[in-house]
């Protein structure tokens, strides 16, 4: 079997002007990987060569700092005088680019899925002093159909806030039909401009077309300073009012009249579920929803933007009509919830010990004592509700660090129910 460097070569995958991708495996990891080849005559080009080899090399510093759910990590890199090559997570979906073209666009409420966690994979990148330049469907992936995950990809033409760049350049450093209006006039460049790009792609995927059309690079930078693209909705009656505004938004002319920041972008892509513009399936809480609502909860505000998103991965999402009782006392039960919606009754014998509210969570006695499985108390939906449940087996399987900010959580739920106990006792 034909090898490169450690990695046995499984088959090609694609092939480009500079560089071929194989499918890889690498026994010592025991995982599938991607090997980007470069090849060696783009990098000794007159003209381009330095250009890939900065590519090249911007690509590899990367390596091992970018971890993120939605992101394609970089495991491995070798620049030689022979053989050049990058080693990255193989994500097997494909990209976005089939789903640009207005027959094969994907539903709404998909789009906005997916934008929404470029905007927390970007805002990652950001608080690392990163800045992507080349965001287009070609480099977003897409997890095997039905797992619904995306990478962010090809980090290549990155600007690296602690590097000597502050300038991009507008031939072979990222795709003219997505930069901003600042990176075609080779201005100096911030997050922004990413955000900016983000809106092009969004645009696309949910119109299938670019906002803007030229027959040369000088027609399509001329357009992006100067020409106002006609709103998505035109090309697709279904797209709300809601959707069309936050495309026109990110893709301002103007930094200062854009996003400030990718918090607000994510913001205003989860209120469109929300706000029920959106056609959501009735059995599915939208994973931005999801994150939103977890993100909001006081007991998560020490997790990691990584860790929501394993718990939304161990967690079932569910709702209840009022009456719907959750927890029997005296039965067994290996799981705990959270109410993320409505109001929940705690009750001994019919005597009501406490009322539940957005935020609370309950039978996480399950967890913290090992020997303790009984319920001790009935807990009754008060109202129409949306809960939360994770079953203490999942819990063990997730990370350390996603662990110890859960039993961090109970700690502080337990010492605040045992001060309310010690108030009450000493009010009788």
């Amino acid at each position: 079997m034909e090898r490169i460097g450690k990695y046995a070569i499984l088959r090609q995958l694609g092939q480009g002007a500079t560089s071929t991708v194989y499918l890889g495996h690498d026994d010592f990891a025991r995982r599938e990987v991607a090997v980007k080849v470069i090849a060696q005559e783009a990098l000794q080009d007159r003209e381009k060569g330095r250009l890939y080899r900065h590519l090249l090399i911007n690509e590899a510093s990367l390596a091992g700092k970018l971890n993120h759910p939605h992101i394609a990590q970089i495991y491995d890199a070798v620049l030689g005088d022979d053989l050049s090559y990058i080693v990255m997570e193989y994500v097997p979906g494909g990209t976005l680019e089939s789903f640009c073209a207005p027959e094969r666009l994907l539903p709404l409420e998909r789009v906005v899925e997916i934008v929404f966690k470029c905007t927390r994979a970007l805002d990652y990148a950001h608080r690392l002093g990163i800045t992507h330049r080349d965001i287009k469907p070609a480099n977003i992936l897409l997890a095997p159909q039905g797992d619904g995950d995306i990478k962010i990809s090809d980090f290549g033409a990155a600007l690296l806030n602690d590097s000597n760049q502050s300038r991009t350049l507008v031939t072979g450093v990222g795709s003219p039909a997505y930069m901003s209006p600042e990176q075609v006039q080779d201005q100096p460049l911030s997050h922004q401009t990413d955000i900016y790009s983000l809106g092009v792609l969004m645009y696309q995927l949910l119109s299938g077309r670019l906002p803007f059309h030229a027959s040369s690079n000088y027609g399509m930078v001329y357009q992006i300073v100067n020409a106002e693209p006609p709103p998505p909705s035109t090309f697709r009656a279904e797209i709300p009012p809601e959707l069309d505004a936050i495309v026109t938004r990110a893709m301002q002319k103007s930094p200062e009249a854009r996003y400030r920041d990718w918090d607000e972008f994510s913001h205003d892509l989860a209120q469109s579920f929300r706000n029920q513009k959106l056609p959501t399936r009735h059995d599915n809480v939208a994973d931005s929803e999801k994150f939103e609502t977890l993100r909001e909860l006081p007991f998560f505000r020490e997790f990691s933007d990584a860790e929501l998103w394993e718990v939304m991965r161990l967690a079932t999402w569910s709702d209840v009509s009022a009456g719907t009782l959750l927890m029997r006392d005296g039965e067994a039960g290996d799981y705990f919830c959270f109410v993320v919606g409505g109001e929940a009754r705690v009750a001994k014998r019919g005597r009501t010990l406490g009322l539940l509210t957005p935020g609370d969570c309950f039978g996480e006695m399950a967890v913290v004592a090992r020997n303790v499985r009984a319920r001790g108390a009935d807990v009754t939906a008060q109202t129409d509700s949306r809960i939360i449940t994770i079953r203490a087996e999942a819990l063990r399987h997730a990370s350390d660090t996603c662990r110890m900010h859960f039993y961090q959580g109970f700690l502080e739920v337990l010492a605040r129910r045992l001060s309310m106990a010690n108030a009450r006792l000493a009010a009788l």
